[in-house]
């Protein structure tokens, strides 16, 4: 009996034994899967808030399109107003679908090479871990979307309607993509360490290249100049809708800039917003002080054209460069964007908004500025390229901005160009001449966008052609 109970305890503290290690066992593992748990709901967390701030910003961006319309709108002639503000709309929607089916693919697509992206056609990719792919691709389409709207500057008061629906295509599908691959997409400049932050050279030349191909093949708008070639100024029909349009641009651009971080992680973002801000003050002051000194009176067009120059040149550096640094491309961009105006208007080139200058030639000297102004503390911090000329001693990165602006600039101009030239030989660029007389919002869409104020003028044209 005592044998028996010996042996049954002997079973019995076994028993214990084991289950008093797997209960060790057990409270061992516990802080282990918390701390699994938390890492998991920490990583969650963060890239919940980066897909709500890319979003977020993705939305802004989409909003500056009411900037161009209001902006455009306001810079034209009453008798084009619904036109250029209808187009707006309708090119936009007409670019997501494009961009869908084929212009993300061709920039970001993973079975391309160093010129041009390949895949992810109709865009429709498998869950992955990081950014929510739908944030990202909507994000990137409303800087497509700002590009094309920046071409239309080389279009306005005189193209058919049935040209913007066919260069939205093209542009779109074949001229944007390439650019951008080559710079975002992991393309040959990208591997050459080309820096452009947020896009002076993928959105702003590229735009601005498409628009001086346009307007170079229409020519001059009916009353520009004279016989002799002298300009004659068509002013704009609402100052206000300009300046409106300037600031819902200005607000946009906080996340067309500060939302390409992608991340909230450490707050850079606020840097690039800092930049951002700075460089557009700096191209107002810019504007507001030549345009005082040389014309003896302080002109609203050129000051709000100053400040979108400033907020275009900061937009390849913003992330590269000091806030010292970001003043003195705002104020050089100023003054380009006055100078280059009068020159283009020289040269008889009719560009309503100022596209080429405030987009062209401020994108050139923003690409520009960060091979002169980039540091190697925040090139790294980027990783992308190398510090600039004045942090560094070196040419190096400098010389990659020329041969970057040179080559994506030299591309959208020759395709565009190639192939609205082909347009033009097929259904004709320009509306007829009595056409652009009464304007498009009539001749092509067959109702003023100010009807009662455009009634009396249209009925005294009609009798004067009668």
């Amino acid at each position: 009996m005592r044998s028996n109970n010996v042996k049954r305890a002997m079973r019995d503290g076994g028993r214990w034994a084991v289950a008093a290690l797997l209960g060790c066992g057990w409270f061992g593992l516990v802080p282990s899967f918390a701390l699994a748990a938390g890492e998991a709901s920490v990583q969650t967390l963060e890239t919940g808030l980066n897909a709500l701030w890319v979003m977020l910003s993705a939305i802004l961006v989409l909003f500056m399109q009411a900037g161009f319309i209001l902006l455009e709108s306001g810079s034209t002639r009453m008798k084009n107003a619904g036109h250029v503000a209808g187009k707006t709309v309708f090119t936009v929607g007409l670019c997501s679908l494009v961009y869908w089916a084929a212009g993300y693919g061709l920039i970001f697509g993973s079975e391309g090479n160093a010129f041009v992206g390949w895949g992810d056609f109709f865009f429709n990719p498998q869950a992955a871990a990081g950014m929510p792919p739908f944030v990202f691709f909507t994000f990137q389409f409303a800087f497509a979307a700002v590009s094309l709207s920046i071409a239309w500057g080389g279009f306005a008061e005189r193209a058919k309607l049935s040209v913007y629906v066919l260069f939205t295509v093209l542009f779109t599908a074949i001229i944007y993509p390439v650019v951008a691959h080559w710079i975002w997409g992991g393309g040959w400049l990208a591997e050459h360490g080309k820096q452009d932050f947020a896009g002076s050279t993928v959105v702003h030349l590229t735009g601005a290249m498409a628009a001086l191909a346009a307007t170079l093949l229409l020519k001059p708008r009916i009353g520009k100049y004279n016989k002799d070639g002298a300009p004659n100024k068509i002013k704009g029909h609402n100052q206000v809708y300009t300046t409106l349009g300037v600031l819902i641009l200005w607000i946009g651009w906080f996340g067309f800039n500060a939302g390409s971080t992608l991340a909230v992680g450490d707050g850079f973002f606020g840097y690039v917003a800092m930049n951002t801000q700075l460089g557009a003050g700096a191209g107002a002051l810019a504007t507001l002080a030549i345009s005082w000194i040389m014309n003896g009176k302080a002109d609203i067009p050129t000051i709000l054209n100053g400040t979108l120059a400033g907020l275009v040149a900061i937009t390849a550096s913003c992330a590269f460069v000091d806030p010292w640094a970001a003043i003195v491309i705002g104020l050089i961009a100023g003054m380009l964007v006055f100078y280059s105006a009068k020159l283009f208007e020289k040269l008889r080139i009719d560009d309503p908004i100022y596209a080429l200058s405030v987009h062209g030639m401020a994108g050139i000297w923003g690409t520009l500025s960060n091979g002169i102004f980039a540091t190697t503390e925040l090139a790294e911090k980027v990783g992308v390229g190398r510090g600039g000329l004045i942090d560094t001693g070196s040419l190096k990165q400098l010389w990659v901005q020329v041969y970057g602006i040179a080559a994506a600039g030299a591309f959208a101009f020759f395709v565009s160009y190639i192939l609205l030239f082909v347009i033009k030989g097929l259904i004709g660029l320009r509306v007829h001449e009595e056409q652009e007389i009464i304007g498009l919002d009539l001749s092509e869409h067959g109702e003023y966008g100010y009807p009662e104020q455009m009634k009396q003028a249209h009925e005294s044209l009609v009798g004067q052609h009668s």
